[in-house]
């Protein structure tokens, strides 16, 4: 019989490796944490101080979020070991709207968004059928490509109408960067190959430092402390059209979750039902308005922890209950948030052309599901792919149409995101798995 003492060391040790493996799960998507504020901050020319807010209240609210997921009860949580994040696909719509409607109609847009997927999520499996690879894939492949421009302007130095865009040391900076990333990915292993973005980031920017191009102003400037502020950056509006983009995302967000959560499911060998997924939608959608709330931004599986459980073997719970509180902990240290902002716009830039890029060829993979011997399938993606790149890079095709029309037919994620739908349904039906 084991003695207590015995057993609350056996306790002790197991709590520090679950703490370790949850330090390890930070590790892996602090990258992808931080980037989605960090590029709608810049791209909507926030001050330091905002920025600092932005990236410490969302890495609080992944914490959140997290806990909501992990937590069980009657109405939500799907109780795997998934930890939430930003939606990458989320940043080029919100920069739109923002830039269009006002910081204002970005969150109110992300709390509709968040209350239709709580509403939905007791029939998303019905409407799911909307959206089989055909659709998903063709859609985030064309988020990936429309933020491609993005990330190569922020490697030239930031905006390309700067003095020093395009300098020798911006380029140096952003291809180190590249390559640090591509080192690391092919031949690193194990935990450090999962973080290869975060150390092609801290590479570049030591070598910037080297070059005087790190200022470390906003970490000085930054409080230790501070609390989460409902509607900090004001009061939410509420725009149709932003509404429905953000809809829109949310649904392509919670198909990417679905799979996130039968992967996970598979690993643990817990076979997820349907009322598993209603309470992990429903969760979802709460820790979404609960972004909108405090302003920062819409939340989602994150698909680069699965492969953490599939390599430690770990497949409790435990561990990630440690991330989400380190989350919680380093989000409300200011100092910690401010840290993300000394990265200068061409490792960044680096950074965001090798994650964008993934997110075009997580949308291909999807796509190489889909049967290409039926030759209206190559129509649609044809078809969807190029409204989605088109309308972006031509928005003024629709300028002397009535502004609503050209809210939606100037963005180009909506139209690819509806012509796929509809052309999918009017040459393939609602069958049981469309392709």
């Amino acid at each position: 019989m084991q003695s207590k003492e015995s057993t609350t060391d056996k306790s002790e040790e197991q709590n520090g490796k679950a703490a370790i493996l949850g330090l390890q799960h930070l590790l892996a998507m602090y990258a992808g944490a931080v980037a989605v504020p960090l590029l709608i901050g810049t791209g909507l020319n926030f001050n330091s101080e905002q920025m600092t807010y932005l990236i410490s209240i969302d890495i609080f609210m992944c914490g959140i979020a997290t806990l909501l997921q992990l937590t069980v009860n009657k109405y939500f949580g799907i109780g795997l070991p998934v930890v939430l994040g930003c939606a990458i696909q989320a940043v080029a719509p919100l920069i739109m709207i923002g830039t269009d409607k006002g910081v204002g109609a970005i969150y109110g847009s992300i709390i509709a968004s968040g209350l239709f997927i709580v509403l939905i999520a007791g029939f998303f499996s019905k409407v799911k059928k909307l959206f089989p690879p055909l659709v998903t894939g063709t859609v985030i492949t064309v988020i990936g490509l429309t933020l491609i421009p993005v990330a190569v302007e922020k490697m030239g130095g930031g905006l390309s109408k700067k003095p020093d865009f395009g300098e020798p040391t911006n380029l140096l900076l952003a291809f180190v960067t590249i390559a640090l990333i591509i080192v690391i990915q092919v031949w690193g292993k194990g935990f450090l190959k999962s973080i290869a973005v975060l150390v092609g980031l801290v590479g570049g920017t030591l070598l910037a430092a080297l070059f005087g191009k790190v200022d470390l102003a906003p970490v000085g400037l930054a409080t230790w402390f501070h609390f989460p502020k409902p509607f900090y950056f004001g009061t939410p509006t509420f725009d149709f059209s932003s509404i429905v983009l953000m809809i829109i995302i949310s649904i392509v967000s919670m198909v990417e979750s679905t799979g996130v959560y039968f992967a996970l499911g598979d690993i643990t060998g817990k076979k997820v039902d349907e009322d598993d997924l209603k309470r992990g939608y429903r969760a979802e959608g709460l820790a979404v308005i609960l972004g909108g709330i405090f302003n920062t931004f819409p939340y989602t599986g994150f698909s680069q922890n699965v492969g953490l459980v599939q390599l430690s073997g770990i497949k409790t719970r435990r561990p990630i209950y440690f991330s989400a509180f380190f989350l919680i902990v380093l989000g409300l240290l200011p100092k910690a948030g401010a840290m993300a902002q000394i990265i200068p716009e061409p490792v960044l830039g680096g950074g965001m052309l090798v994650m964008f890029g993934m997110v075009a060829v997580q949308g291909m993979k999807m796509l190489s599901k889909v049967d290409y011997e039926n030759d209206k399938n190559l129509l649609i993606i044809a078809i969807s792919i190029g409204f989605g790149l088109g309308f972006t890079v031509m928005p003024d095709l629709f300028y002397l149409l009535p502004e609503t029309l050209r809210m939606f037919l100037g963005n180009g994620i909506v139209m690819s995101s509806l012509t796929a739908i509809i052309l999918n349904v009017l040459f393939n039906g609602l069958k049981k798995k469309l392709s």
